[in-house]
């Protein structure tokens, strides 16, 4: 693989280093640092000419504007350095909330983040469950959208044997998702909807004396989840209540809303690097997705179909 070079920017190091171990392509020599003025400054200290560019690099918190840009800057710089190609590597796309208008003179950000990605000069992007399927088509090159179904089945079928579950959608919107880990476990789904920002949820289905896993995308501030961890015990009668999603942002008070919540664990995947707070938190277990993450970057080097079957990942 002397065609390939792979780089890491400061947002997830540790990520990187698995893929990069993962491949066995030592990662490139790079330093991602800031002047003084606060503008981003990078520089890749081994030639990238004529190579094919993975540039990993979720845009994320803590400092979600900070790492957008300094993807866009290594894009620039591996470009006019005479790379062949570029991929970036995004586990977790930031932005990728405000993907359509919800009313009036309101942005749609996620495809503005779309269209920088690309005006930089990148040629795929490989990225996992993003927060809606419209973002694939915000782009106009290859988008490689990873599905952590399969390790979050494999988890529950490990951690939580024996007696009767339900998966819960806990919106409207996430019951694709949630059906797909229902009908893999064979057990029954159930779906929860907030409306607005009540303090009350509607629940749709049958939990009683049931072990309820909650499936979700994102787990940003856990009000959500701690609030529909209480409907489903206390209001639905389930024993046990878990919370399994894809990523894990964990802003603001996250931490003591899930201390205080009824959900036994948080199951997330290390797309987010966890701050030393989260690592500290016994109710919070974590995924490694970085070798899903290693053999789409495999197919693609060597021409293969990232949409294969597979038992490793899903591509959606």
């Amino acid at each position: 693989m002397e065609s390939v070079r792979i780089i890491s920017g400061s947002a997830h190091p540790q990520f990187a280093d698995l893929i990069s171990k993962a491949i066995n392509i030592d990662l490139t020599k790079t330093t991602c640092n800031k002047f003084s003025n606060g503008e981003t400054s990078v520089t890749v200290g081994e030639s990238v000419r004529s190579k094919d560019v993975y540039i990993i690099q979720p845009t994320c918190t803590p400092n979600v504007n900070d790492n957008i840009m300094e993807l866009l800057v290594l894009t620039d710089c591996v470009r006019r350095a005479s790379s062949r190609s570029v991929t970036a590597v995004i586990p977790f796309f930031g932005y990728g909330k405000q993907n359509k208008k919800e009313k009036s003179r309101e942005p749609i950000t996620g495809k503005l983040i779309a269209n920088l990605i690309e005006t930089a000069g990148v040629d795929r992007v490989i990225s996992m469950d993003l927060e809606a399927s419209q973002i694939q088509g915000f782009f106009n090159i290859p988008v490689d959208n990873l599905y952590a179904e399969p390790l979050i089945v494999k988890y529950i079928e490990k951690h939580y044997k024996g007696g009767e579950k339900v998966v819960i959608s806990p919106a409207v919107d996430g019951v694709k998702r949630a059906k797909l880990v229902s009908d893999k476990l064979n057990c029954d789904l159930a779906i929860l909807d907030r409306q607005s920002e009540s303090d009350d949820m509607i629940l749709v289905g049958d939990v009683k004396g049931k072990t309820a896993l909650i499936i979700g995308s994102t787990a940003d501030t856990c009000e959500t989840l701690a609030l529909a961890a209480s409907v489903l015990k206390n209001r639905g009668g389930a024993t046990k209540v878990y919370a399994l999603v894809s990523h894990g942002e964990l802003s603001g008070n996250a931490i003591e809303t899930l201390n205080n919540s009824e959900l036994e664990e948080l199951v997330i995947t290390n797309s987010i690097p966890l701050s030393e707070k989260s690592k500290a938190c016994s109710k919070i277990k974590v995924i490694n997705v970085a070798p899903m993450f290693s053999e789409a970057i495999r197919r693609i080097i060597h021409g293969e179909s990232v949409t294969a079957a597979s038992s490793k990942f899903v591509i959606l």
